[in-house]
């Protein structure tokens, strides 16, 4: 069966996810992190692609981002993808594949939705037990998002900007948001529409998306369905 296109709304934000091959390692030294980074401010710029939040781990990253234009998040990714594997594989003197095949990808309704995903890409550090706080993690942009540190590459969302009306109110207010208790069914409803390529957000939101894309977007549960036992007649 040929797989679906993947999804992409223009005007939409997107979390997107990339994994190393067999989860290993892609970032093998500081300058790895900042080689990428200059690539993706580069790519998005040129492609009018909004970077709202992101965080790199060492062996995947994670992106929060908004085209304008169609085609262009397939492109971004494609373009950085490859043009960081040749970095690094001219600067180690090594070959091969370092991306494990097409990433992943979740369109992300707006309102809680589109913050609980903020929340969810720069808690990534604490969640793995590299660091107990997130200002402590220096690969994501929890630093721009809060005010700590000056950013060109961190574009805000409306929703973010609907925090507050100063820069200072909204850097506290999302702080606030990102530390308190996150919600374990929240966390797993966002990795299940990551993984199936469906939309996270509202019942109303996919139905939205289904209509304006005509596919199923919906999360799917896990597992076969069960089978009804037979009864006898």
């Amino acid at each position: 069966m040929p797989r679906q296109p993947r999804l992409e709304v223009v005007g939409l934000p997107h979390h997107i996810v990339q994994r190393g091959v067999d989860r290993q390692v892609v970032f093998f030294d500081h300058r790895c992190y900042l080689e990428y980074l200059h690539l993706l401010d580069a790519y998005a710029s040129h492609l009018e692609v909004s970077v709202h939040s992101w965080c790199l781990m060492t062996n995947h990253v994670h992106l929060l981002l908004t085209p304008t234009i169609p085609g262009t998040l397939s492109r971004l990714m494609q373009n950085l993808n490859r043009m960081y594997v040749q970095r690094i594989n001219t600067r180690f003197e090594r070959t091969g594949h370092l991306w494990a095949g097409r990433f992943k990808a979740s369109v992300v309704d707006s309102d809680s939705y589109l913050l609980s995903c903020m929340r969810y890409i720069e808690l990534n550090p604490v969640r793995a037990r590299m660091v107990e706080h997130p200002q402590n993690y220096p690969w994501s942009s929890w630093h721009a998002n809060v005010g700590e540190r000056q950013s060109r590459l961190v574009s805000p969302h409306a929703e973010y900007i609907a925090l507050g009306a100063t820069p200072t109110e909204r850097q506290d207010h999302y702080r606030a948001w990102v530390l308190q208790d996150e919600a374990e069914s929240i966390t797993t409803e966002l990795r299940n529409a990551t993984q199936q390529n469906a939309a996270f957000g509202s019942p109303h939101f996919a139905q939205q998306i289904e209509r304006m894309l005509g596919r199923d977007v919906a999360i799917k549960s896990r597992g076969r369905p069960r089978k009804e036992k037979s009864k006898c007649t």
